[in-house]
């Protein structure tokens, strides 16, 4: 996934759940994505993540390891992984994700047959998806929100007014869920039922707060004036030279 975020732990799991069902368990480190690690949490009433309240919905539960040691396994897989495809990576000149992604299919049917080993069980304790599992509905950003009583509610600065066939007052303070996937798609949920809206108002964006991971995926390589840009000629002629002492920069 391009970066440790919600909706990256969302895709991956989508994608596991999709090709081999529900697990029973997840086991995880301590991120704050997994567990609420705050005493006193804001935006959450459930003392779950989004992340903790998605897979409760799908009935799998989430054991968080209390140390790197704990996760002993999977650490020495990971420590082989970093090496070995690493260097498989660079013996075929792949340096871009998508082409990474591309060949982790073969690396993984040539890794598992020279190093599998045979469960002592072949129970697989994995569950069929349910059709009551509703993965594009789970698997997105959910808050809680009450309708005023212009049947409008406010969610990230911006004011949707609900179009609706019933009496205002039938859904005067009603209890509503905003639900926004990774596309920034909003959908509102009454009694599991989409509300149709319009965009009453949308205020001015304002600054966020970024995780230190999130932002490292945004933040772009700073810029690079190329070798004939007027910066690299400072002090100098235009053939290279070095301009004699005193004369003023930029002058031939």
């Amino acid at each position: 996934m391009p970066s440790e975020t919600f909706f990256g732990y969302c895709e991956a799991t989508r994608h596991y759940v999709e090709c081999y069902g529900k697990p029973v368990a997840f086991y995880s480190d301590k991120h704050g994505i997994f567990r609420v690690n705050q005493e006193r949490p804001m935006g959450t009433t459930s003392g779950l993540t989004q992340f903790g309240r998605a897979m409760d919905e799908l009935d799998i539960q989430i054991i968080c390891a209390n140390s790197p040691q704990a996760k002993g396994r999977i650490e020495r897989a990971n420590q082989t992984l970093q090496d070995r495809l690493v260097k498989e990576l660079r013996l075929r000149g792949i340096s871009d994700m998508q082409a990474g992604n591309a060949y982790l299919s073969e690396f993984r049917a040539d890794f598992n047959q020279r190093f599998a080993v045979a469960p002592g069980s072949i129970h697989d304790a994995h569950r069929p998806l349910l059709k009551t599992d509703q993965l594009d509905v789970i698997l997105t950003h959910q808050e809680t929100r009450s309708l005023s009583k212009n049947l409008t509610v406010q969610y990230q600065h911006v004011v949707y007014q609900i179009q609706s066939n019933r009496p205002d007052y039938a859904l005067r303070n009603a209890k509503v869920t905003v639900c926004e996937n990774a596309q920034g798609e909003v959908t509102i949920l009454y009694k599991n039922k989409p509300l149709p809206y319009t965009v009453y108002h949308k205020a001015p964006r304002q600054a966020e707060v970024a995780d230190s991971k999130t932002l490292d995926h945004q933040i772009k390589s700073p810029w690079k004036p190329p070798t004939d840009h007027p910066w690299r000629r400072y002090g100098k002629h235009l053939d290279g030279q070095p301009l004699p002492e005193g004369t003023p920069n930029g002058a031939d």
